[in-house]
């Protein structure tokens, strides 16, 4: 399944390229991109365990970036 979704407060460029290669690593993740310019975040994983994948997104992306929100 690959989902778009809105980022909020993402302050740098270095920091989306971080948080692009954390959440490559996350199991059952395909492919990943985050774009500074557009404040997206582009994700395709497993459609079965998507939802728990997702929480594993939210909580590395704040560990590289803590003021940075991902729109749901």
């Amino acid at each position: 399944m690959k989902k778009v979704f809105k980022l909020e407060d993402l302050d740098c460029a270095n920091c989306a390229a971080k948080m692009e290669r954390a959440i490559a690593k996350i199991n059952g993740v395909t492919s990943a991109n985050v774009s500074f310019m557009s404040q997206r975040l582009t994700i395709e994983a497993d459609d079965a365990r998507f939802d728990e994948i997702m929480k594993e997104v939210v909580k590395t992306c704040k560990k590289v970036e803590p003021d940075c929100r991902i729109i749901l």
